[in-house]
């Protein structure tokens, strides 16, 4: 018995030895957290969704944005290279995607909600956010109420989503993969509304062509998600972030992107 289960245990090393597992120290940062890759913060991203992240090729990293600026900081100040790779928002989440070892950490202006922890492990929020409705600049569509039989955009497994379902339960409501799906249909007229993050739907304002009829506030607090039970990591990266609101750093990345905030 011992034997097999010892066989058993050394099986599963190896399956999943090229994620760190198994307590290797070579998957360790300098104060002891688990991370994918020595020496390096691996995150992972749904890009895109600006302002909160988009690509860049002329970066670094390849990527830019509110939480690629917050998160190349938090790298920085924990002595690690920063490694940013694309990932669906459903796969992050939910969880999947940093149990599987595919990051150390999900930067996807990621609400903290009960549910979510009951699969991950959270920053301190790091911001403060509402919902918004997005319509077409010649819409008719005032307010939420006015949603009956319409086709409203919201994004797969987001908290925008569960919002439209609550409020607007007469709405006919179209689920995307991202933003971008979701911001390609209102301009081909395949919906008729979007409602998400307010900071996303402003930057979808910037034409002129669209306009946020109304915010909602749901008193929603973005934060970084790391692996359940990686309780150093989420040390490490709390007290990063507390020490750029301390120096500073926190309120200048913040004017850099939300410098007047956030009003239809």
């Amino acid at each position: 018995m011992r034997r097999t289960r010892i066989l058993t245990i050394g099986v599963a090393c190896l399956a999943t030895f090229a994620l760190g597992a198994c307590g290797s120290e070579d998957s360790k940062s300098a104060s002891g957290a688990d991370i994918v890759t020595k020496g390096t913060l691996t995150v992972c991203s749904d890009v895109p969704y600006p302002p909160f992240e988009d690509f860049d090729k002329s970066s670094p990293t390849g990527f830019k944005g509110f939480d690629v600026d917050i998160v190349s900081e938090v790298a920085k100040r924990l002595d690690l290279k920063l490694k940013i790779q694309d990932s669906s928002f459903d796969a992050l989440q939910s969880g999947q995607a940093l149990a599987a070892g595919q990051c150390d950490l999900a930067a996807s202006a990621m609400t903290i909600t009960d549910d979510r922890k009951k699969n991950l492990d959270f920053s301190d929020g790091y911001y403060d956010s509402k919902q918004s409705l997005l319509v077409p600049a010649d819409s008719k569509i005032a307010a939420i109420g006015d949603l009956k039989g319409v086709k409203v955009g919201v994004q797969q497994g987001t908290t925008g989503k569960t919002y439209t379902e609550e409020n607007a339960k007469d709405a006919d409501i179209i689920t995307f993969p991202s933003d971008a799906e979701m911001f390609q249909a209102i301009k081909a007229g395949q919906v008729e509304a979007l409602l998400q993050d307010l900071p996303v739907n402003l930057d979808h304002t910037r034409d002129g062509k669209f306009k946020i009829v109304e915010t909602y506030d749901t008193s929603e607090e973005y934060g970084f998600a790391m692996k359940k039970g990686n309780s150093q990591l989420v040390k490490d990266v709390d007290g990063a972030l507390e020490e750029m609101r301390k120096d500073g750093t926190y309120d200048t990345i913040y004017a850099k992107y939300f410098s007047t905030e956030n009003q239809p």
